[in-house]
């Protein structure tokens, strides 16, 4: 999978959630709630997030546990341009994130860029937050 988050600073501790067996999962992955403390690769825009993997999952190994970052400092890449202090929130693109704006109605917003993006596929560091808030702004 592409556009992982890279974790810059750890500010909370990885809590452990179920994932399945069969799955391979990437260190870096952003994870949705499945069930229960479950987590499964995000699908896109109004997913509930579980947060960021902290260590790859091998399919297949026999593990059903998976550290999952709540909370850090990552770098991200980003699906637009961004202003610095602009909340983001996941893209269409599993690992992207983007303005949570005019188009972004029902999006949770769960990171704060604290760089600037002038284009798609840029490269910057956020602060993640996977409780996040509703982006009610534009209801």
């Amino acid at each position: 999978m592409a556009h992982e988050a890279i974790l810059m600073f750890e500010t909370d501790l990885p809590i452990p959630f179920t994932v399945a067996n069969t799955t391979g999962i990437e260190k870096g992955t952003v994870l949705k709630l499945n069930d229960n403390m479950t987590a499964i690769i995000t699908s896109g825009d109004e997913d509930q997030i579980a947060g960021i993997a902290a260590e790859e999952k091998i399919a297949s190994d026999g593990k059903t546990k998976l550290g999952v970052y709540r909370r850090g400092i990552f770098k991200v890449y980003v699906s637009a341009a961004v202003t610095i202090g602009q909340a983001l929130a996941i893209g269409a693109t599993s690992n992207e994130f983007k303005p949570a704006d005019a188009t972004c109605i029902n999006c949770k917003c769960v990171a704060i860029a604290l760089e600037a993006a002038s284009a798609d596929n840029d490269l910057i560091v956020v602060s993640f937050n996977a409780d996040g808030v509703n982006n009610n702004a534009y209801a």
